[in-house]
């Protein structure tokens, strides 16, 4: 098979780094190209690494030369700046002949949280990229199971996963399944013009603490608290605007909107990891990383 020179966004993001050694596993060194606003922190994947900020038009210009497709990783900012980075971005392929554009957004209501506005820009961007002219394809993402995971020593000096979702139930995905679908994307054809919900089962907070207990062998519960006070707790530990964002999430799961019939199948060829797979994974993979 004939590989195209991909270049991937944000290389040294979690998502962004998924990709490229996915891309690396699949296709080899030759046939990925890195960008990245601090080139350094992402060196360490041993490929060309571009440098690339979303708010530097001239950046992308240089940064895309050569290249046959474009990985669009959507940045994490106010929604109206979010828009215009990621025209510089399309612009900027547009200008330098890339054939073919994929855009990873995300699932989620436009109207009915204080999420809701990020959905809203990343919509936005979705058509951008449908009215570019380039070939596209765009992937609409579950929430990542990682987080909850990196938080476990919080939760056990907490006592447990406490948040607003309630009974609602995510249907979470994680980075690397991401990765192997956003792969299948870049590379084949009949994936253009084509929109994807890439999510897996749906599972609630209880069953989430379950599953980690499973595999961490911890002792985790779940605890339901207001959207008010989660709020708060969420905006004195990491400010106003990610607080205000994160707590929409759990309102989101709450209200059952980030569960979706899923099209992962149809992207990658295969079904999605259970949410017990992908925990076990991830704890292989730090334990991996740790001896």
């Amino acid at each position: 098979m004939s590989f195209p020179k991909i270049a991937v966004t944000t290389a040294s993001g979690g998502l962004g780094s998924a990709i490229v050694r996915r891309i690396i596993q699949e296709s080899g060194k030759n046939h990925v190209i890195g960008i990245a606003r601090s080139p350094e922190k992402a060196a360490h994947h041993g490929i060309e690494i571009r440098k690339g900020d979303y708010t530097n038009r001239g950046e992308f210009d240089q940064a895309l030369s050569g290249i046959d497709t474009l990985l669009l990783v959507s940045g994490m900012d106010d929604p109206r700046k979010r828009v215009l980075k990621h025209r510089n971005v399309i612009d900027a392929a547009k200008a330098a002949g890339v054939g073919k554009i994929v855009y990873t957004s995300i699932i989620g209501s436009e109207k009915e949280t204080d999420f809701s506005p990020i959905v809203q820009s990343n919509r936005q961007t979705e058509e951008d990229v449908k009215n570019s002219g380039l070939e596209w394809v765009i992937g609409r993402n579950g929430l990542y199971i990682e987080p909850d995971l990196e938080y476990i020593a919080t939760y056990i000096k907490e006592g447990g996963i406490i948040n607003c979702a309630g009974e609602g139930e995510t249907a979470y995905t994680s980075r690397d399944e991401l990765a192997f679908a956003y792969w299948k994307m870049m590379v084949e054809e009949k994936h253009n013009g084509k929109t994807y919900n890439l999510l897996g089962e749906p599972i609630t907070q209880v069953q989430l603490a379950e599953l980690i207990n499973q595999v961490y062998h911890t002792n985790l519960t779940y605890t339901a608290i207001s959207t008010d006070a989660y709020k708060k707790s969420r905006q004195k530990e990491l400010g106003e605007f990610l607080g205000t964002v994160i707590s929409g999430i759990y309102v989101g799961i709450r209200n059952g909107l980030f569960t979706a019939t899923s099209d992962y199948e149809k992207a990658a060829g295969r079904t999605h990891l259970s949410a017990l797979e992908m925990i076990r994974r991830y704890k292989d993979a730090e334990d991996d990383t740790s001896n």
